[in-house]
C-alpha cells in the first residue's frame, strides 16, 4: 500500500474518538452558546473598541489607528536600516509587519462585514492608506539592503536558526517580487503597475458580482417570481444552480453570464498588467510569480497534475454525465441534451434518488450547538484543546449574534480568541471565511507570546421560536472547514507574526480544512454529538454512510469541472494568447469539460493562479494518527517550515505528483460495504 493510501486509510478507519453520550436538553456551555439567545449585559460605564482595541469605539478610530500605525512604522524602518546585520534585523520586520497587519487586517474584515456604512467606509481608507505604505516599503532600497547585507553574509546566516533564516528568506522574496532590483526608472514603473492592478482587481470584483438585467418581456412571466424585479426590467445575480425548473436555470446561466464589454475590458487589461508586472520583475508569466511560493511551485507542476488526472478521470467522467442525461430525458423528455447549468442541479437529483439523502431529514439532527459540541469534543480529543464560550465588552463585537470563543489548552493554557459570526443578515457577505485579526508572534520587547486572534464567517439561519438553527450535512461541512482554518491559526506558535498560523503556502493552507472534513463525514464523530434536538435519539449510522458514498455520485464529472476551471485560470495567467478570453474559455471548456459551451457567455471569477493550488491539496492525506504529532509535525510551524518538508514527515516520504493523483481518484471510488449496509436495513 502507498505512503499516500496508507494515510487515507487510517484517516477513515484508526479509532480516535471515545463515544459521548448525553441528555440532548443538558447543552455544554459551548453548545448553549450557539443553541441560545446571548444575554447581553448593560453596562454604560464599559466603552471598549472592537476586538477590544481601544482606538476603534467609533469610525473616526480607524484614522487615529492608522496614524499609530505608521508613525511606529517609521521608527521601526529606521531601526532596521541601522542595526548591525542579525536576528535582531529579521526580528525587526517582523515588528515592522506585525504592526502594519495588526490594523490592515482588522480592517479588512470590518470593511466587508461591519454593519455599520460608516465602519466599513473608514476602514476602506485605512486599507487603502497602510496598502500604499506597504507597496512603498516593499521598494524602499535601503530596507531591502540592509537585509541583503544579511543573506550575503555565510556566516550571519550560518548563526541564524532555521525559523529566521526562513522568514528572512521571505521577506526577501517580498521585495524581489515587487522589483527591487530593477533600476529606478523600471520600479517606479513595477510600482505604478502595483497600484494600477489594486484598482483593476477591485474593478472586476465589484463588477463581476453585479447583477445582469433584462426586460421583462423577453421571458415567460409565470417565471418573473424567481428573479428580483426592477421597474420593467428583472435582475438576475446568481445562476440558480438548484432549480428544478430547466428553463429558470438557461436564462440566469444566459443573462447572469453574459458579456459587459466594460467588465470584460476590465478583465483583458488585468490580465495584460499582471503578465507585464510579472516579465517586469523577472518570471515567464504571473503564474510563474504566484505559484513560486507554493507546493507546486511552477504551472508547468499544475499541469501535468490536471492532465493527468483528466485521463485517469475521463471513462469515469463521461459514464457521470450519461446518468445526467438519462436523468434529463427521465425528467424532460422534450428538452433531454445536457448543458452546462443542468450540471448542479442534476448531480444533486441523482444523489438524493440513488441515497435519499434529502437535507430535511439531517438537519434535526444536526443543530449548531451540537456541531459545536462535537467540535469541542474533537479538538479535546486530539490536541487537548477546549472551546470556552466568552461573554464580550460592550463594543467588542459588530453584532449581537457574534460569539467570542476562547481556546484553551489543558497544559498551555490560553492559545487564543475565536469570533463567530455565524448567521444571516443584509449586507453581510454570503460566503464561508475565515479571517485573521491578528497573528501570533513571541514578544522580544515584553518576553510574552501575542495571542492569535480570527473570524469565522458564516451565512447561517437564525433559530427560531420553537428550534435552533438547524444546518444541512453541506453547512456542518464548511462549519468543520472554517474550523480548520481557525485551529491552524490557534495551534501554531511561531516566533514570527510574518509565518502565523495560515500565512503559510496557498495551497498547503487548505489542509488542515480539508482534513476536517474527512471529521465531518466520519460516523465516530458524527456519533458523539448528531442527536435530534427533539427526541435525542442519535443520527443513524446508515444515513451517515448514504451521505458520504452519495459525494460520489457524479464525482468525476464534478471534479472534472473543477479542473476545467483550474485549467482555464492556468492559461489565463500564462503567455499571453491570440485571442480573446472568451474565446480561451470555449476552447478549453471545450478540451477540458465535455458540455458544450454556451454562446455569448463569460468566465466571472478570477484567482490569481492560486486555484489549481486548491486542487492540489484536497488530494494532500494528512492524516492524524496522532493528534499532537499532526500538531507538531504540521501545524505548529505555519509557514515557517517549507509546506513539502511538512507533509514529508507526515507521509515519511516525498509525495509524486502521481501519488496526489491516484489519492484524489481512489476518493472518488464506491464503497461497497455501503451498498450492503443499505441493501439489508
Amino acid at each position: 500500500m502507498s505512503a499516500c493510501r496508507r494515510l487515507f486509510y487510517l484517516v477513515k478507519h484508526r479509532s480516535l474518538w471515545i463515544h459521548l453520550r448525553r441528555n440532548v436538553t443538558t447543552w455544554s456551555p459551548v453548545g448553549a452558546a450557539f443553541n441560545t439567545k446571548p444575554h447581553r449585559r448593560l453596562d454604560l460605564l464599559e466603552k471598549n473598541g472592537l476586538f477590544g482595541v481601544p482606538e476603534l469605539t467609533c469610525p473616526a478610530g480607524f484614522q487615529l489607528a492608522t496614524k499609530t500605525a505608521l508613525k511606529n512604522t517609521e521608527k521601526l524602518v529606521e531601526k532596521a536600516c541601522s542595526c548591525p546585520p542579525g536576528a535582531e534585523t529579521v526580528e525587526t520586520f517582523d515588528q515592522l509587519s506585525d504592526g502594519l497587519c495588526k490594523v490592515a487586517d482588522l480592517a479588512d474584515f470590518v470593511k466587508v462585514a461591519h454593519p455599520d456604512p460608516a465602519f466599513r467606509e473608514a476602514a476602506e481608507k485605512t486599507c487603502m492608506e497602510i496598502g500604499t505604505v506597504v507597496e512603498k516599503l516593499n521598494t524602499n532600497v535601503e530596507l531591502c539592503k540592509s537585509l541583503k547585507n544579511l543573506l550575503d553574509d555565510p556566516d550571519i546566516v550560518a548563526q541564524l536558526d532555521p525559523d529566521t533564516r526562513r522568514v528572512a528568506e521571505l521577506f526577501m522574496f517580498d521585495f524581489e517580487i515587487s522589483g527591487i532590483h530593477l533600476d529606478d526608472k523600471l520600479r517606479k514603473e513595477a510600482v505604478s503597475l502595483h497600484v494600477k492592478l489594486l484598482d483593476l482587481n477591485n474593478e472586476f470584483l465589484i463588477g463581476s458580482h453585479v447583477p445582469n438585467r433584462i426586460a421583462k418581456s423577453a421571458i415567460p412571466e409565470h417565471l418573473h417570481i424567481h428573479f428580483l424585479k426592477e421597474g420593467s426590467f428583472v435582475q438576475v445575480g446568481g445562476l440558480h444552480a438548484d432549480s428544478p425548473d430547466d428553463l429558470v436555470r438557461e436564462i440566469a446561466y444566459r443573462i447572469y453570464l453574459y458579456p459587459n464589454a466594460d467588465l470584460m475590458n476590465c478583465l483583458e487589461e488585468l490580465l495584460r498588467c499582471r503578465y507585464k508586472l510579472a516579465k517586469l520583475v523577472g518570471y515567464e508569466s504571473f503564474g510563474h510569480r504566484a505559484l513560486k511560493g507554493t507546493m507546486a511551485k511552477t504551472p508547468e507542476t499544475v499541469m501535468s497534475f490536471l492532465k493527468l488526472l483528466t485521463d485517469k478521470l475521463s471513462h469515469r467522467t463521461a459514464k457521470d454525465f450519461q446518468m445526467m442525461r438519462d436523468m434529463k430525458k427521465k425528467i424532460n423528455p422534450r428538452n433531454s441534451e445536457l448543458m452546462p447549468w443542468d450540471h448542479p442541479y442534476l448531480s444533486g437529483v441523482l444523489r438524493a434518488e440513488r441515497f435519499n439523502i434529502e437535507p430535511s431529514l439531517y438537519s434535526p439532527y444536526l443543530s449548531l450547538g451540537a456541531c459545536m459540541e462535537g467540535l469541542n469534543n474533537l479538538f479535546s480529543q486530539l490536541y487537548g484543546v477546549s472551546l470556552m464560550s466568552e461573554h464580550p465588552s460592550a463594543g467588542e463585537v459588530w453584532n449581537e449574534d457574534v460569539r467570542k470563543l476562547a481556546v484553551v489548552h489543558e497544559s498551555e493554557g490560553l492559545l487564543g480568541y475565536i469570533y463567530c459570526d455565524f448567521f444571516h443578515r443584509p449586507d453581510k457577505p454570503h460566503q464561508d471565511c475565515h479571517f485573521t485579526i491578528r497573528g501570533g508572534r513571541r514578544c522580544q520587547e515584553s518576553g510574552q507570546y501575542q495571542l492569535p486572534v480570527v473570524v469565522l464567517m458564516l451565512s447561517l439561519p437564525h433559530p427560531t421560536k420553537s428550534a435552533p438553527t438547524l444546518l444541512t450535512p453541506g453547512m456542518m461541512e464548511n462549519l468543520f472547514h472554517e474550523m480548520g482554518h481557525a485551529m491552524h491559526s490557534m495551534l501554531g506558535r511561531t516566533r514570527y507574526q510574518h509565518v502565523t498560523g495560515t500565512r503559510c503556502a496557498t495551497d498547503f493552507a487548505e489542509v488542515p480544512s480539508i482534513l476536517m472534513e474527512y471529521f465531518a463525514t466520519d460516523y465516530r464523530v458524527i456519533s458523539q454529538f448528531a442527536r435530534h434536538y427533539q427526541t435525542g435519539q442519535p443520527l443513524p449510522e446508515s444515513m451517515v454512510a448514504r451521505l458520504c458514498e452519495s459525494k460520489k455520485v457524479c464525482g468525476a464529472a464534478d471534479t472534472q469541472l473543477q479542473i476545467f476551471y483550474a485549467v482555464l485560470d492556468q492559461i489565463y495567467h500564462g503567455k499571453p494568447q491570440n485571442c480573446s478570453t472568451t474565446e480561451t474559455l470555449k476552447n478549453m471548456q471545450q478540451k477540458f469539460y465535455g458540455l458544450p459551451y454556451t454562446p455569448n457567455t463569460v468566465q466571472l471569477s478570477l484567482s490569481s493562479s492560486f486555484y489549481p493550488s486548491y486542487m492540489n491539496s484536497i488530494t494532500l492525506p494528512s492524516a492524524p494518527d496522532m493528534g499532537e504529532r499532526y500538531r507538531r509535525e504540521m501545524l505548529a510551524h505555519g509557514g515557517a517550515k517549507e509546506p513539502m518538508l511538512m507533509v514529508e514527515g507526515m507521509l515519511q516520504r516525498r509525495p509524486s505528483i502521481e501519488d496526489f493523483v491516484d489519492a484524489l481518484v481512489s476518493e472518488l471510488n464506491p464503497n461497497f460495504e455501503t451498498f450492503l449496509m443499505d441493501s439489508e436495513s
